[in-house]
């Protein structure tokens, strides 16, 4: 595969790979990454998993054509990109190894061996001149291991960006990119979303018209659409405006309740309504949900007096990734002492720009006539914005917003009985708001 006229590619699909990192699902596979730039010299970025290395070896072998390689560009240390260096430097001994000061420490330790004798350190703003291909290395910190490294080609304006805009899955399946890739940042790289804020904003004065990740296809067209994808993830907000449920329930009760809410939420106007029973989904689809939308309710029962396993772990993911900017609601269930909620908050208490509904249900062993209204009553909370929207369901007696009020235009209305008046004003005054009392200029004869 030709990345560009020079940059080929070298990589391999793993279909034999059930867990990710010994913890994410992946149906469809893994791809290892790995590419060689063809120039007066040679270099080739990044290895694969060792279970790949003879693969990978003969991969390059055709590229280079008898031709042999004077760099071995190294990332990023993890063993599914570093596993096959020693293999390499075997087939290759005369070629030099490119990475941080970091990395070749962690060679050390992998390997038994830091290639003191052949080896180009390299930190933030070095370069590597190949003839007609210059790369300049670019430090990525925690994005998302300390000793990672980026590598920009200024001829071809290829940015080889690590483990940055990866995704799960192999490259010989059709899927959507934005799922995987989600789940995938999420999961691996969540946490360092500061750490990615600072790469975005080195990337963006970098002329980059090709990203090369190792994992996932090579992105060439729309990168605004990806590059802004991870300013969204990495800066903590809302991907989209949407409910997810997160719910664990031993006898049903609680499972009942949550569906009960689902439906209501979906008559009340929200756009997209996700149910989650922890207990049985894929854990970490259930936490990219939780990233990707703007509401989230907790539901879970009190357990050994605290909350049930799978709810405690679920939001032990949440705020190991630096959950934030979100709406969170609170169902919980408890035949005596139920104390769910109280449990829920306090593992919250750290997580920033957190606003808790008003209202909570508290279920005894089952809803009731006084839950049920609870749950009435969260519903309506949760969907306020969205009932504003509809014209046929809105509060038009809702006079809150009137008393919040700033400088700016304002519509007033009235009926004279057979028609609707209105006209634009920028004369409202706040005169107090206990009681409420608001002053309008209006001149009849306009």
């Amino acid at each position: 595969m030709f990345i560009t006229k020079d940059i080929k590619y070298v990589g391999v699909n793993d279909k034999n790979i059930d867990l990710f990192e010994g913890q994410y699902d992946v149906p469809n596979g893994m791809a290892y990454n790995s590419y060689v730039i063809m120039d007066k010299k040679i270099a080739v970025m990044d290895t694969v998993d060792v279970n790949f290395s003879h693969q990978w070896l003969d991969n390059i072998e055709k590229v280079l054509e008898g031709k042999n390689p004077d760099y071995l560009v190294v990332q990023h240390m993890e063993p599914d990109h570093s596993g096959s260096i020693m293999a390499f430097m075997k087939a290759y001994p005369k070629s030099q190894v490119v990475s941080s000061s970091k990395a070749f420490v962690m060679m050390k330790n992998f390997f038994g061996n830091d290639f003191s004798d052949n080896r180009v350190v390299i930190g933030e703003g070095d370069t590597l001149s190949l003839g007609e291909h210059t790369l300049t290395f670019v430090t990525a910190p925690m994005v998302h291991w300390p000793e990672v490294v980026v590598t920009y080609d200024s001829k071809d304006k290829v940015l080889f960006s690590a483990d940055g805009f990866g995704k799960f899955g192999a490259l010989d399946v059709e899927e959507d990119w934005a799922c995987e890739a989600r789940r995938y940042y999420i999961g691996i790289v969540g946490k360092y979303g500061a750490q990615v804020q600072k790469l975005l904003q080195k990337a963006a004065g970098l002329d980059i018209q090709v990203i090369c990740p190792l994992h996932g296809p090579v992105l060439s067209e729309n990168l605004g659409y990806y590059i802004n994808l991870y300013n969204v993830w990495s800066s903590y907000q809302p991907e989209e405006d949407g409910i997810v449920i997160a719910y664990t329930s031993v006898y049903g009760n609680t499972k009942k309740a949550v569906l009960k809410l689902a439906e209501k939420l979906k008559n009340n106007g929200c756009p997209k309504v996700v149910v989650n029973d922890l207990a049985r989904c894929d854990m970490a689809e259930a936490v990219e949900d939780a990233f990707r939308y703007s509401k989230l309710v907790l539901a879970t029962t009190t357990y050994n007096a605290e909350i049930f396993p799978f709810m405690r772990e679920f939001i032990n993911h949440l705020t190991e990734r630096n959950y934030s900017n979100r709406t969170v609601a609170f169902i919980e269930n408890g035949s005596w002492a139920p104390q769910a909620t109280k449990v829920m908050k306090h593992m919250l208490e750290n997580c920033k720009g957190l606003n808790y509904c008003e209202n909570t249900v508290k279920i005894l062993s089952a809803l009731n006539e006084e839950s049920g209204k609870e749950l009435d009553a969260l519903a309506l909370e949760l969907c306020e914005n969205y009932l504003a929207l509809d014209n046929k369901n809105a509060n038009k007696n809702d006079m809150t917003a009137l008393f919040n009020i700033g400088y700016g235009l304002y519509v007033v209305t009235c009926n004279d009985g057979n028609k609707d008046n209105g006209l634009i004003v920028n004369t409202v005054t706040q005169v107090t708001n206990t009681p409420n009392r608001l002053a309008v200029t209006i001149n009849k004869e306009n």
